[in-house]
């Protein structure tokens, strides 16, 4: 028995020790949290209902809504035990005038492929009209906002430029300001909020997959990114929007938060989640990150490498999010990510790799990768062999400028 004693005290101060060198090494200015932890007393926009509600009262709503708009009602460490509702169906229940729902990429129910047409429709359950913000309109118009009184935004970021759903806030604040409808937008927390990294983007290369002169990991929740937007003045005719933030309770951006739901259906868990910013500038390029697999933005590959130092292959094929994905039942030649510390920059180590190893570079780079990368520099250097370092280097200016302009819209330390 005093032997078990000492070998547990021995394994827990190794452990302790293990935990404590790993933390400080990788990871030394944020916390490591199991999954969903971090969560057991913050509460999300949508879960403060004592702050929303009388907001609404005697008013015709209409919803930004998919399927991360959810009210908690439990936060369990298993999916199976995770219980909540959909705004739409609470408010509804609660006899709050909801009008319509606005269905920004991949639909209200989140399935639909990266780029899909996302049509009009009719919600099943609640017979509510369904507005496609990623369809034949990108921004409301205002026939599609004439009989309402507030609009409510309540979707999940994962804190990337290039994630969407950041334009279509920016276009329904736009025209929310054109008619005068003020905008309630319910906070959920950023996972990638403990760095800002990447290059700003150049406006010459403004598009839907990014509007805003912000790096690729801009460290901000939509409700700040809201701030920034009207306070930079980046609407159109620079008007101004009336916002008015539900803020997260008891949340820092320290908290790596654990998504309960996944935001869209090629990001299915955290690792997924934290590789995004990085591995999504694959996009632009003849390289697959996963899509068609079960390891999304995991892994990356392409059939063109066949360098005996990336062994690791997969075969594409359609599944849920990707009906034709890239390289469809074609042997890809890369590496799996899934072991990978969590990242607190953008690694551009992969995708430098990924080019030197691919033999015919000529083909390696598409017409999206500047669009991704808000800069046409960033391909010049990596044709080049210019180093990390010096890549790095050159985002400094505009990083330092664009982290004091962010200082004056945060709302959590």
């Amino acid at each position: 028995m005093f032997l078990n004693f000492i070998k547990n005290t021995v394994l827990l101060f190794v452990s302790i020790y293990f935990i404590s060198h790993c933390s400080k090494k990788f990871n030394s200015f944020y916390e490591i949290n199991n999954e969903l932890k971090t969560t057991e007393k913050l509460k999300v926009g949508a879960n403060r209902l004592d702050l929303l509600l009388p907001e609404l009262k005697n008013k015709s709503i209409g919803i930004v809504a998919n399927q991360t708009s959810v009210i908690f009602k439990n936060l369990s460490e298993s999916d199976a035990k995770l219980q909540y509702t959909h705004l739409v169906d609470s408010l509804i229940s609660l006899k709050v005038d909801v009008k319509k729902v606005f269905a920004p990429e991949h639909g209200y129910r989140g399935v639909s492929d990266a780029g899909e047409y996302v049509n009009d429709g009719i919600d099943i359950k609640t017979g509510l009209p369904i507005v496609s913000l990623y369809g034949k309109n990108r921004k409301p118009n205002a026939n599609s906002l004439k009989d309402l009184d507030l609009i409510i935004f309540d979707i999940q970021g994962v804190g990337a430029r290039f994630y969407t759903f950041i334009s279509t806030l920016h276009y329904m604040m736009e025209a929310c300001a054109k008619m005068n409808i003020p905008l309630i937008i319910l906070d959920r927390p950023n996972p990638n909020a403990h760095y800002v990294d990447g290059p700003v983007l150049n406006m010459e290369y403004k598009s839907f997959v990014g509007m805003h002169p912000v790096p690729i990991s801009h460290g901000m929740t939509l409700g700040e990114f809201a701030l920034m937007i009207n306070g930079e003045g980046w609407l159109e005719n620079n008007v101004k929007c009336d916002i008015r933030i539900i803020p997260i309770s008891n949340y820092n951006r320290k908290i790596i938060y654990q998504l309960p739901i996944k935001p869209s259906p090629n990001l299915p868990n955290a690792k997924a989640i934290n590789l995004y910013p990085s591995l999504c500038l694959f996009e632009g390029t003849n390289v697959s990150v996963g899509r068609g697999t079960s390891l999304q933005f995991q892994i990356f590959g392409s059939p063109f490498i066949k360098s005996n130092d990336m062994k690791f292959r997969f075969k594409p094929k359609p599944n849920l999010g990707a009906k034709k994905p890239k390289y469809e039942g074609d042997i890809c030649y890369g590496k799996n990510l899934q072991n990978s510390i969590i990242l607190n920059e953008i690694n551009l180590s992969w995708i430098i790799d990924a080019y030197k190893k691919t033999e015919n570079k000529n083909t390696f780079f598409n017409s999206f990768f500047n669009k991704l990368a808000g800069q046409r520099k960033l391909q010049e250097q990596i044709k080049n062999g210019v180093g990390i370092n010096e890549i790095k280097k050159s985002w400094e200016p505009e990083l330092k400028k664009f982290k004091s302009i962010r200082s004056n819209y945060l709302l959590y330390q």
